[in-house]
C-alpha cells in the first residue's frame, strides 16, 4: 500500500471518552478531581460500574465489589451515578462530532466510531480531520477523549486504547499490519476468551502468526466471523460503519432486591415497577410488544415463564395483571432476590386500532390515559403519578446500560 499522509483510501476513528462517568463526576464537582472514586447504582450499589484514573492506579477495576475496592484504596470515594447527566452529555458528544464528519456509528454510550474517508480532503488529511474531531469533543463536553486513527475499525480502536487518558494515536493503514505484529489477538475487540483459545490451539497466540493459519480454518469455524478475523489480525477488517441504528430485540428492566424476600407484597411492588418501567419505555419509543418474560431469581436459579398477552400492547397495567397471574403459578414461597421483565419482541406500534381487540372503545381509552399521564411525569419527573403501590417501590435509581445511544434505545 503506497504511503500517502495526505490521503488516504480508507481512514477510521475511533473516539474514546476516558473514565466517562467518574469523569463527568470530576468535572461537575471540582473537589473530586485528582481523587479515587468509584461509581456505582445509587447510594446503596455495590458493584462499581466505572472508576477514576486514580482509583484505577490502585487497582480499582469496574464490575468489583465496592468492599473490595476499599480494600485495596481505602480513600476511594463512592459516588451516585447520574444516568439522565451522562446520556445528555453523550448526546452533545455525538452531535459535536456529527458536525465534523456525520459518517459515524455510536458504538456505545461513550464510544463512536466515524469514518473520515470522505471528509479527509476537506480538512487536508484524516489526521487534521480527526484533530477537530478530538477538539470537537471538549468543546462540547469539557472532557478529555483518546481518539485512534487508522485505516479500519479493530486497528483504530486498538489505537485509542494505548495513550490514555488524552491520547491521539496513529496508525496509517500501509502500516496496519506491522503493528500489529506482536500483539496478542485478546487485544482485538472481538476476539474474545474462547475465540483466542481456538487460536492458540492452532499456533495463532499473536495477530503475526495469523499469516501461518489458512483462512478457510477459521471459516470452517467461524464463518463469516471467522473470515473477519483473520483480516482483523492483519490491519485489514473489511467490517464498514453502521451509520443506522437497528430498534432493539428485547427491551427489559430487572432489579435487585433484598436478600430472601419471602413478602408476595414486597415482590409485587418490585413487579409492578418493572411492568411500569418496561411499558413506559415501549411507549417513550412507539413500541409495543405481545411477548414477554418474567422471571424472579432464588438462590439457587431462576424462576420464569414467557407470557403472552392476548394483543400487542405498551400498556404495563395490562402486563401487570398477566405477570399477577404468572406469579401465582412459578412462584411458591422461594426467597427471591431478583426480578425481571422483558419484551421480547417489541415492535413498532400499529397506527390502527387491533381488528381483533375485544374491546376498541377501552383500548382507545387506555391508550389516552397512558399519553396523559406519560406527559406529566416526563414534565414534572418519573413516577410523578402512578399506582399508589409504588409508593413503596425501590429508591434504587437508574441504571445507563452501557450500550445506550442517543436514540434511547436501552437507557
Amino acid at each position: 500500500m503506497s504511503a500517502n499522509p495526505d490521503h488516504w483510501p480508507r481512514a477510521i476513528a475511533l473516539v474514546d471518552m476516558n473514565a466517562f462517568f467518574a469523569s463527568v463526576e470530576q468535572r461537575d464537582f471540582p473537589f473530586l478531581l485528582g481523587q479515587p472514586i468509584a461509581v456505582t447504582n445509587g447510594t446503596r450499589g455495590s458493584c462499581i460500574i466505572t472508576s477514576s484514573y486514580e482509583a484505577r492506579a490502585k487497582g480499582v477495576r469496574t464490575g468489583m465489589h465496592l468492599n473490595e475496592a476499599r480494600h485495596l484504596c481505602p480513600d476511594i470515594i463512592q459516588r451516585a451515578s447520574r444516568p439522565e447527566v451522562y446520556a445528555g452529555i453523550s448526546t452533545r458528544i455525538m452531535a459535536s462530532i456529527h458536525d465534523v464528519c456525520p459518517d459515524m456509528e455510536v458504538f456505545s454510550v461513550d464510544e463512536a466510531f466515524i469514518d473520515v474517508t470522505p471528509c479527509q480532503r476537506l480538512y487536508g488529511s484524516p489526521i487534521e480531520a480527526a484533530y477537530l474531531i478530538k477538539q470537537a469533543v471538549y468543546r462540547a463536553s469539557g472532557l478529555l477523549c483518546s481518539l485512534g486513527l487508522s485505516g479500519d475499525r479493530t486497528t483504530a480502536k486498538y489505537a485509542a486504547k494505548l495513550n490514555k487518558p488524552d491520547g491521539f494515536t496513529v496508525i496509517p493503514p500501509w502500516e496496519s499490519r506491522e503493528r500489529l505484529r506482536h500483539v496478542p489477538v485478546t487485544e482485538l475487540c472481538g476476539i474474545g476468551v474462547k475465540t483466542g483459545e481456538f487460536l492458540a490451539k492452532h499456533g495463532v497466540h499473536y495477530c503475526g502468526d495469523m499469516e501461518k493459519l489458512p483462512i478457510s480454518v477459521l471459516a470452517r469455524r467461524f464463518g463469516n466471523l471467522g473470515r473477519r478475523i483473520w483480516y482483523m489480525c492483519q490491519g485489514e477488517d473489511p467490517e464498514a460503519l453502521h451509520f443506522d441504528v437497528a430498534a432493539p430485540k428485547s427491551i427489559g428492566h430487572g432489579k435487585v432486591m433484598p436478600p430472601n424476600t419471602r413478602s408476595r407484597q414486597v415482590i409485587l411492588t418490585y413487579l409492578q415497577h418493572m411492568c411500569s418501567k418496561v411499558g413506559t419505555r415501549l411507549r417513550r419509543h412507539d413500541f409495543e410488544a405481545r411477548t414477554f418474560w418474567f422471571g424472579l431469581r432464588s438462590q439457587h436459579d431462576w424462576l420464569g415463564e414467557k407470557i403472552r398477552l392476548p394483543l400487542f400492547s405498551s400498556d404495563d397495567r395490562l402486563l401487570y395483571q398477566h405477570c399477577q397471574q404468572k406469579l401465582n403459578t412459578i412462584w411458591k414461597g422461594e426467597g427471591i432476590c431478583q426480578i425481571q421483565i422483558t419484551a421480547l419482541d417489541p415492535r413498532p406500534s400499529s397506527m390502527q386500532m387491533d381488528m381483533f381487540a375485544s374491546d376498541p372503545e377501552q383500548l382507545a381509552q387506555d391508550k389516552q390515559l397512558n399519553i396523559a399521564m406519560d406527559d406529566i411525569n416526563q414534565r414534572y419527573g418519573e413516577f410523578t403519578l402512578s399506582p399508589a403501590r409504588l409508593l413503596n417501590r425501590s429508591d434504587m435509581p437508574n441504571v445507563i446500560s452501557p450500550a445506550w445511544k442517543p436514540n434511547g434505545f436501552v437507557i
